[in-house]
């Protein structure tokens, strides 16, 4: 009988060394095998494939938003659509990506993600369902509020002369 009592303790000091290592890999902090750069890019490819296809006009927007976030060369801007996209594909779901953004932007920075969101969302001139969901599944992902989702939008739909 002391046998089987010596077992289980062993048993749930194994369980409980498991669940300790996980719980303090999950409070290291940031994910050190994602760059910036990719983590947003994935977010925009999704964001632009949320409504099954990525127009010309959605694929210029968002190569335009990395220009002007990271100015980069046509062949580096290639080579980060293309790494992004096999990390997209790869992915089951968006939480790393936006757990990377989380833990290192601001609220700002993450506003700022956003209106880049809505304005692939909006370049085409139409709100697809699924992109709208998309756009609050990511606004939740990313901590927003209501409020700053909706402002985001208008922001983006300002800029493209709408109302």
């Amino acid at each position: 009988m002391q046998n089987a009592w010596l077992s289980d303790d062993i048993m749930f000091e194994n369980v409980k060394k498991f669940f300790t290592t996980i719980n303090a890999e999950d409070t290291q902090g940031v994910d050190q095998t994602l760059r910036p750069e990719i983590a947003l890019c994935v977010l925009l490819l999704e964001t632009a494939y949320a409504d099954g296809e990525c127009s010309a006009q959605e694929k210029e927007q968002l190569a335009a938003t990395l220009r002007t976030l990271y100015a980069l060369s046509p062949e580096a801007m290639g080579e980060l659509i293309a790494t992004s996209n096999v990390q997209r594909q790869e992915s089951v779901d968006l939480f790393r990506f936006t757990r990377y953004m989380n833990e290192t932007l601001t609220k700002e920075e993450k506003l700022t993600v956003m209106r880049a969101v809505w304005r692939i969302i909006l370049v085409d001139g139409h709100l697809e369902a699924h992109e709208d969901h998309f756009a609050h599944k990511l606004a939740n992902l990313l901590r927003l509020t209501h409020k700053e989702l909706i402002d985001c939008k208008l922001a983006a739909r300002t800029q493209f002369g709408k109302r």
